[in-house]
């Protein structure tokens, strides 16, 4: 196979185990001769969770730093520590979202209150630009790169259930754009994956869930699901040279259900 990220390094935020799209795309992108760095949350269990996912990944002593999203320091810290150990940065992945699940109940979205509302947008779309501002003279300095991030069609369109998220991946998405547009200029590129429903943590909180699932499988244009390596593909893709001319756009991996009325 030829591997179409050789001598490139990328910064994975966001693995939580292996079922997560920041999972697959890791996956994808050593397949492909990638070298990885990660992020994990703060603590001695959140460390040990991610390093098990990485290590199902097959990477022996992988370089791996605690992030705090939610804390500029904290992105401040991750960044510098990177900057110390690797000398350039090709791709940047996002892959954090966060929403009280409380929430993200079919019929309530009327009632999110003040904070759960900032908070979703904070972690799951400023914390996108916050690490792209950082990530910027870095991967300036190496010649240009990759930034992308994870949205979902919920951000388009209504999702009955998906609610406060699907407010912060419009942020998320729109944030994308105006990246793209100001990073240009120095050959970074900005891209949104707008991944299918997948099973994880995160989509498990969705009220409805299940019934998503099931209304993909029956409608969608490839009568399936997504799965995490179609994502991954696609993450390949936007990291590599194939992808030169593509910035600023959300690119839907969802089977063709986004393309549907009804």
């Amino acid at each position: 196979m030829t591997q179409l990220l050789a001598g490139k390094v990328a910064l994975v935020v966001g693995i939580a185990n292996e079922r997560s799209y920041a999972w697959f795309i890791a996956q994808a992108l050593a397949e492909h001769g990638c070298q990885l760095a990660f992020t994990h949350l703060p603590g001695d269990k959140n460390a040990h969770r991610t390093r098990r996912s990485v290590d199902a990944l097959g990477i022996a002593d992988p370089w791996m730093v605690p992030l705090d999203a939610a804390k500029d320091e904290d992105i401040d810290a991750a960044f510098k520590a990177y900057e110390a150990k690797f000398d350039r940065l090709d791709v940047l992945v996002h892959s954090i979202a966060f929403a009280d699940r409380q929430w993200l109940a079919k019929g309530n979205f009327h009632q999110t209150p003040r904070a759960a509302y900032l908070s979703a947008i904070d972690i799951s779309a400023y914390t996108f630009v916050a690490m792209a501002s950082r990530a910027h003279p870095i991967m300036k300095r190496s010649g240009g790169g990759s930034i992308m991030c994870m949205s979902y069609y919920g951000g388009e369109k209504v999702v009955p259930g998906y609610n406060v998220m699907g407010v912060a991946k419009a942020a998320l998405e729109c944030s994308a754009r105006y990246l793209a547009w100001e990073l240009g200029p120095d050959k970074v590129r900005v891209n949104s994956i707008s991944g299918g429903y997948l099973r994880t943590l995160a989509s498990s909180a969705v009220g409805g869930a299940e019934d998503i699932a099931g209304h993909v499988a029956q409608h969608a244009p490839l009568r399936r699901n997504v799965e995490g390596s179609d994502v991954g593909k696609t993450a390949v893709y936007l990291a590599s040279d194939l992808s030169s001319g593509v910035t600023g756009e959300t690119i839907f991996v969802d089977c063709g259900i986004n393309t549907l009325g009804l």
